[in-house]
């Protein structure tokens, strides 16, 4: 905390010379508006600007907005101009703001002011010279640019480790966007949901504008829009790839941070949200006056007719505004104190998402929002779920992550979201985060041990195999408690953040000199293998190997138990360069480049994902519904699932102790619990799974009865060409050359 003496020094010059000193910061001031008038009294409920006709048949819009700390709101609304008139918000309740403004129609632009203490070492922001964007606000028109104006504090304060302390009495409205009153009475009567069951989903993560900026067969005007992601030419793929739901990179409004857009950089994946009800402007096709809520609406109607879900990943556990030194945007100004979570010096944010604040989710309205928000995506605008950004933030109670903390008590009871799809980023920064497993039923969680699994197998770097058995049957080790399910991990090999399926097996370290620090940011956890050679190469030899490997870790991923999530362009073999934190890459290294299509070989590794999405699709003991037993089930000794070595032997307490490059899988289709719509017993094939990560080949013996007679192969990696199946056979005992890095996927036949 700052010593005594300063915070004096600074409360005097609030108290004389404050004004003064801003204006000279801003060389000239804005004339002040008209006195504000008092509005309708209106009702402190629905939250947010609802346009509706009042008692008296005069159409107008309601707003209500909490601010249980403050001493006055001001709503401020603006003309085509920009010229900006006020009206009091009189009326209290609950520590909401309300009123009902008559004339006000669906399409003005509005923001807040709001009156308060300034009193930084308290956690007191309030300063009414800032235009504050309405936490509810539908639709928002314009973008955040973070010149000095948009600070409630002076940036340039000569004692900066005081700045945040000395408030800046300019005016920020010229320099915000503004939140937009929308009216849309949509009821959702004519879309029909997917309602994919967890076990048969298949999750595609992609970037509304990189999965569309690029694409041939998208008009040029929708390139990058949502309008773009429901052309038929987008759904196209997304059909013929087999997934059934897209994982949306943040849509909610986000403004880019203030050391990107100082190296002429953007924000590119939006994990900087600062308005929980509207879509990002900036995807937006045909307009910003509200028109994105329909054209977001569309989207959603076209993928749901394909059979396409739609999860949207959201980030509530911090804003766009950042820390003590962050700019003054909606929250902060609103009431600091009741949104954001405090350290005991409440002048300081408490940071378990390493984005300089945290939402403080303990407090009853901060829990509202949340919920406010994931129910109005549900009802009002057609999403199927959510992934969670870091959720272990939203679990804390005061400090520690508790399973029973209030947010997840409310989601479980809550009528609407405990029927959606709920992933969970199960970790954050702070002490005690990470908590994969650990999450109660109803939710899914990102499985991180699956990823670093099996990218060790792949590169030969694991001490064991106990780790992979686990990770391909289902993770029965983290999530066989509380009732949960083999489809409470969501397994991935890449994700949005670290490398693409194609950088990790042409680069083993991070290249990430374009994002501007130094090649400082990003993991160095990649667990990559480039084949010999760092980056792009020539050597045939080395770009048929990384093909193979390319094949290897898609079909591991999608022969695993569990729910498999995709990366747009994966399939495709698209390269960020060895970026692997290309937040910030809002150009070709980030765009998912549609031209690789036209290469053979990329184009042959998107129909084998395919095909071994449709090979999921049909057969059940691919998507088991509960965990294997390992038990036998009938006399022959025949057991769900068994494990062996390449001597065709099983496995053994001692084979799974040691480091091994040969892993045999059998799943049996005879002993699938649970029954079909019909009440019938599931009944499917069974099938041999061999993966061998050796540099050279091994010779495998196929088991006998009571596993089969005779197996068929149906995928081999080792092939760049699959066809439909190879279609070869081979009688049980056999023993069967293994080529060097690959999967082989057998089929009972008898």
């Amino acid at each position: 905390m700052s010593s005594a003496a300063e915070q004096e020094a600074v409360a005097g010059h609030q108290a004389t010379g404050n004004g003064r000193q801003a204006a000279a910061v801003n060389g000239t001031r804005r004339a002040a508006p008209p006195p504000a008038v008092p509005a309708r009294p209106g009702a402190p409920t629905p939250l947010g600007a609802r346009f509706r006709a009042g008692p008296d048949g005069v159409a107008g819009t309601n707003f209500a907005v909490w601010a249980g700390g403050a001493e006055g709101v001001e709503l401020c609304l603006f003309d085509e101009a920009g010229k900006e008139s006020r009206v009091r918000l009189a009326e209290l309740t609950h520590g909401i703001w309300h009123g009902f403004v008559p004339g006000v129609l669906p399409g003005q632009r509005y923001g807040y002011r709001v009156q308060g203490r300034w009193d930084p070492w308290t956690g007191a922001r309030w300063n009414p010279a800032k235009l504050l964007l309405d936490p509810y606000a539908r639709a928002v028109d314009g973008d955040f640019g973070l010149p000095p104006e948009v600070y409630g504090h002076v940036r340039d304060w000569p004692q900066q480790h005081v700045a945040d302390t000395v408030r800046d009495d300019r005016d920020s409205a010229p320099y915000v966007p503004k939140g937009v009153v929308v009216h849309d009475d949509d009821d959702w009567s004519d879309d029909r949901r997917p309602k994919t069951p967890w076990a048969d989903s298949v999750i595609y993560e992609l970037h509304v504008k990189g999965f569309t900026r690029l694409h041939p067969g998208i008009p040029e005007e929708l390139r990058g829009t949502y309008a773009g992601l429901a052309h038929p030419a987008a759904v196209e793929h997304l059909v013929r790839l087999g997934v059934t739901a897209v994982e949306l990179l943040p849509v909610h409004q986000f403004a880019h941070e203030d050391h990107l857009l100082r190296r002429s950089l953007r924000n590119y994946w939006g994990y900087n949200s600062i308005g929980y009800f509207a879509p990002h402007a900036a995807y937006a096709a045909s307009g910003t006056r509200g028109q994105q809520v329909g054209e977001f609406k569309r989207m959603v109607r076209a993928l749901h007719a394909a059979g396409i879900e739609v999860i949207l990943d959201v980030v509530y556990n911090h804003t766009a505004e950042a820390g003590e030194l962050g700019p003054t945007l909606s929250l902060k100004g609103i009431d600091n104190r009741g949104y954001y979570r405090l350290q005991d010096d409440a002048r300081r944010y408490a940071d378990y998402t390493g984005c300089g604040n945290t939402l403080h989710v303990v407090q009853p309205h901060v829990l509202r929002l949340i919920t406010d928000s994931l129910r109005y995506w549900v009802t009002e605008m057609g999403v199927d779920g959510f992934r969670f950004d870091l959720a272990a933030a939203l679990a804390r109670s005061m400090h520690d992550v508790d399973m029973l903390s209030p947010f997840l008590a409310v989601i479980a009871q809550d009528p609407v979201l405990r029927r959606v799809k709920l992933i969970a980023e199960p970790w954050d920064v702070g002490s005690g985060g990470y908590q994969v497993g650990a999450f109660p039923p109803l939710w899914t969680e990102w499985n991180d041990r699956y990823r670093n699994a099996v990218r060790d197998f792949w590169r030969h770097a694991l001490p064991d195999v106990r780790e992979m058995g686990y990770r391909l049957s289902g993770s029965s080790d983290l999530y066989a408690w509380g009732g949960r399910r083999p489809y409470a991990s969501v397994n991935f090999i890449t994700a949005h953040d670290g490398f693409t399926l194609r950088d990790l097996v042409s680069y083993e370290r991070k290249h990430n000199e374009a994002n501007g620090e130094g090649n400082r940011d990003g993991t160095d956890d990649n667990r990559a293998w480039n084949g010999g050679v760092e980056g792009e190469t020539d050597d045939e030899e080395i770009l048929a190997l990384r093909r193979r490997q390319l094949r290897n870790l898609l079909t591991t991923l999608l022969l695993s138990t569990g729910v498999p999530m995709l990366v747009a362009g994966d399939e495709l073999g698209r390269t960020q360069r060895g970026n692997n934190n290309a937040y910030c890459q809002d150009n070709e290294i980030s765009w998912v480049d549609w031209g690789l299509l036209e290469d053979p070989g990329w184009r042959e590794l998107c129909a084998l994902t395919s095909r071994l999405i449709a090979l999921r699709h049909r057969h059940p003991v691919l998507r088991r519904r509960a965990f294997f037993s390992g038990r036998a089930q009938t006399a022959d000794g025949l057991r769900d699932l068994a494990w062996f070595t390449s001597r065709g032997t099983e496995m053994t307490e001692q084979d799974w102790y040691a480091p091994a490059a040969t892993l045999g899988m059998y799943l049996s289709g005879r002993d699938i619990p649970g029954r079909d719509e019909h009440g019938r017993q599931i009944l499917d094939d069974s099938f041999l799974a061999v993966l061998h990560a050796g540099e050279g080949p091994v010779r495998f013996v196929l088991p006998g009865p009571p596993w089969a007679e005779r197996y068929e192969v149906v995928v081999d990696t080792s092939l760049e060409e699959q066809g439909e199946a190879p279609g070869v056979e081979h009688p049980a005992g056999t023993e069967i050359t293994v080529p060097a890095r690959a999967v082989l996927l057998l089929r009972v036949a008898g």
